[in-house]
C-alpha cells in the first residue's frame, strides 16, 4: 500500500512542473514602457504605469478631513485593449461616497420618469406631512 501511495505522489510531483511550465509559456510576457510613483508622508501619491500591450493607467490620492475623520480621494484612469480589438477607457473618482467610474463603455442608468421626479420632489419638501 505504501509503494502505491508513493508512486501516486511521484507521479504528480513529476507532473507538476510541466504542467506549470506549459501553462505559463501559453501567456505572453509584455515589457513596461514607463512606471513612476511618488508617495510622501502626508499620504499623498501619485503612480503611472504603461505596457507595451496597450494598457495605461495613472492615479492620485490624497488624505482629506470629513467631519472628525479623515478620508481617502482618489482620482484615476486606465485603458487597455479588450479581446475584441477595441480600447476601453475608464476615469474614476473614489472618496468617501463611493468609487465613481466614467467610460462610454459603461452602462448608464436610465432617467427618472418625470412622474417619480416630481414625486420625489413632493416627499422632500413634505416630508413629515401626512
Amino acid at each position: 500500500m505504501r509503494v502505491l501511495i508513493f508512486a501516486a505522489l511521484f507521479a504528480v510531483a513529476a507532473a507538476a512542473p510541466q504542467f506549470l511550465q506549459q501553462d505559463f509559456q501559453a501567456r505572453p510576457v509584455f515589457r513596461i514602457l514607463s512606471d513612476s510613483r511618488s508617495i510622501d508622508p502626508s499620504g499623498r501619491y501619485f503612480y503611472q504605469y504603461e505596457t507595451e500591450n496597450g494598457i495605461k493607467a495613472e492615479e492620485e490620492g490624497d488624505v482629506k478631513r470629513v467631519g472628525n475623520e479623515e478620508a481617502e480621494v482618489v482620482r484615476g484612469s486606465f485603458q487597455y485593449v479588450g479581446t475584441d480589438g477595441q480600447q476601453y477607457a475608464v476615469t474614476y473618482t473614489a472618496d468617501e461616497n463611493g468609487f465613481h467610474p466614467q467610460g462610454a463603455h459603461l452602462p448608464v442608468a436610465p432617467a427618472i420618469p418625470e412622474a417619480i421626479l416630481r414625486s420625489l420632489e413632493y416627499n422632500a419638501a413634505h416630508g413629515d406631512q401626512e
